[in-house]
């Protein structure tokens, strides 16, 4: 049997992108991973078939070295002694590889499962709770932003540091991740200078804070889609993945790259968009080429595409603005197998 390639630290991947058929493609996900050498499996959280804890747990048996965290799981949809217990049970697992990453969530969908919004200070003191946890206190009678509890406790014996993560997109958040977190993922289709902001705004936080900025990890999460993948496929992970964005969250996504709202609502108000709730889910080939025609492609522009080497150029030039790591999304680790080897030829 052929080694593992030896570990790339600053370089991750999400499992089951987009949709999969299957959750069980994460097995050979991992495995392709750690073959590969990717450093981080970055878990995203849908609510079908791609539910964190379930996914954490089987990436943590089929691996041995790649580091598995959250991105993002909400700290609202779960008691807090549960997902403490998630934690520390993944922590065991995978022998210290886990991390847990938290995010905003999206308020549409909160709103329609009627799970409230989530606040920047709900989040802060979350964070504290776990970490009180992983110290092996007992958290009485705690009545703070992420609620009120008797009692919250894991383990007197227990005394260990559980890494956690900020998924981030607004200024708040951001200095949160900076001053609280150890780990910050950024959003797909950053331009640069909304990238190399992002940056500047996690590090100087974690600086005002007393922290050491190099030891808050900035992750850009960055489309890679080379030109090996079918056009079909390209179409979807990109155009696809960037429409359903702003179908989303569109508004919020062009005030951060400071891009044009009028072709927002252009775009909002085409008749096949409007026909297709999920671009990147559901979009058939014809309608993602229309939809291509209405998205600028400056705006598509923020992602590694082309070769090998051009997707290599694009992916350290996320470094070059000052991110710490990039997870190389869309793709699995066995589509991202040529990128990867022409990224460790070139070191």
């Amino acid at each position: 049997m052929t080694a593992p390639a030896p570990v790339i630290e600053e370089l991750g991947f999400y499992t089951l992108a987009g949709q999969p058929d299957s959750a069980r493609a994460l097995v050979d996900e991992v495995r392709d991973a750690e073959r590969i050498g990717l450093g981080t499996c970055w878990i995203s959280e849908r609510y079908n078939k791609k539910e964190a804890c379930t996914l954490s747990g089987a990436a943590g048996a089929v691996s041995d070295r790649i580091t598995i965290a959250t991105a993002a799981t909400n700290h609202n949809t779960r008691h807090p002694i549960v997902t403490a217990g998630y934690a520390r049970t993944m922590q065991s697992l995978t022998g210290g590889r886990f991390v847990l990453g938290l995010g905003r969530g999206i308020a549409p969908m909160q709103d329609a499962f009627g799970i409230p919004h989530i606040t920047t200070a709900q989040m802060e003191d979350f964070a504290s709770i776990m970490r009180r946890l992983f110290r092996g206190e007992v958290v009485m009678g705690h009545d703070g932003p992420a609620g009120s509890w008797p009692v919250l406790h894991l383990d007197a014996t227990l005394d260990e540091y559980l890494p956690m993560a900020m998924v981030a997109f607004g200024e708040q958040t951001l200095r949160l991740a900076g001053r609280s977190f150890d780990h910050v993922v950024l959003h797909t289709f950053f331009t640069d200078e909304t990238t190399a902001r992002c940056v500047r705004t996690v590090k100087e936080a974690a600086e005002q804070a007393g922290r050491d900025p190099e030891a808050v990890k900035v992750w850009s999460c960055f489309a890679t889609v080379g030109d090996h993948i079918p056009e079909d496929q390209r179409l979807m992970k990109l155009v696809g993945r960037l429409g359903t964005y702003l179908q989303g969250y569109g508004a919020l996504l062009v005030r951060t790259n400071g891009w044009d709202p009028a072709v927002l609502e252009r775009f909002l108000a085409d008749p096949v968009v409007q026909s297709v709730r999920g671009l990147d889910v559901s979009g058939t080939t014809e309608q993602l080429a229309h939809v291509a025609e209405l998205i600028p492609e400056e705006w598509l522009a923020a992602a590694a595409t082309g070769t090998p080497t051009q997707c290599v150029a694009a992916v350290r030039d996320q470094l070059a603005l000052g991110c710490d790591a990039v997870i190389l999304h869309g793709a699995s680790p066995a589509e991202l197998e040529p990128i990867v080897a022409e990224y460790r030829r070139t070191a």
